[in-house]
């Protein structure tokens, strides 16, 4: 999505320590119409393959995964970073590492909303490593659930991530993949 990688251009900014911000449109202020326009692509490139369901983790996105479950008219669940008290009864768990935070989550999710047969596809902001995107196919293995794919809006090629989960045969889209981000500037991958 090329609208995406002149976004990045535009607004994006890189810090030291492999992070890219773009809080200005996508993880703090989101611009809904740029929003919208992700959805539809995700839409687009997962269209016939029988999602019932859109899955991410909290916070960031959240936002991304509505935007993709209404373009798909689909329902969004998303696995919250503690088990609080308005998530009652049984859940599913698992432990994923943040690399921007760098602390573990313990992630979680109702057993009411992810139920055998449901056919999810994960969405996310940022792919980087791909350990929350681990955590959460957990999620998905404990509900008897199916892994359709992957959408991430930035993929973070250079952290490998991606590439692991394709080696592993699953589908990634990602609508812009990073393969060099430093003070140069920042280097697209050509899909």
């Amino acid at each position: 999505m090329r609208l995406m990688e002149e976004k990045i251009l535009q607004e994006g900014q890189v810090l030291p320590g492999g992070i890219l911000k773009v809080g200005s449109f996508l993880n703090q202020q989101i611009d809904t119409r740029f929003l919208a326009q992700m959805g539809r692509e995700i839409a687009r490139l997962y269209a016939g393959e029988g999602v019932s369901k859109i899955m991410t983790i909290e916070a960031s996105g959240i936002a991304i995964a509505a935007a993709a479950g209404m373009a798909m008219q689909v329902p969004m669940v998303f696995a919250k970073k503690h088990k609080t008290s308005n998530v009652d009864g049984a859940v599913y768990s698992s432990t994923v590492h943040s690399f921007t935070h760098n602390t573990d989550y313990h992630i979680v999710v109702s057993r009411n909303y992810l139920r055998p047969g449901d056919r999810i596809l994960l969405v996310d902001d940022f792919l980087a490593n791909g350990h929350a995107l681990r955590g959460l196919m957990e999620l998905i293995r404990q509900a008897g659930a199916e892994l359709v794919g992957v959408a991430a809006a930035i993929e973070k090629g250079f952290q490998g991530g991606g590439d692991g989960l394709r080696t592993q045969g699953v589908r990634v889209e990602s609508l812009a993949i990073i393969d060099r981000m430093d003070d140069n500037g920042i280097l697209f991958r050509r899909q």
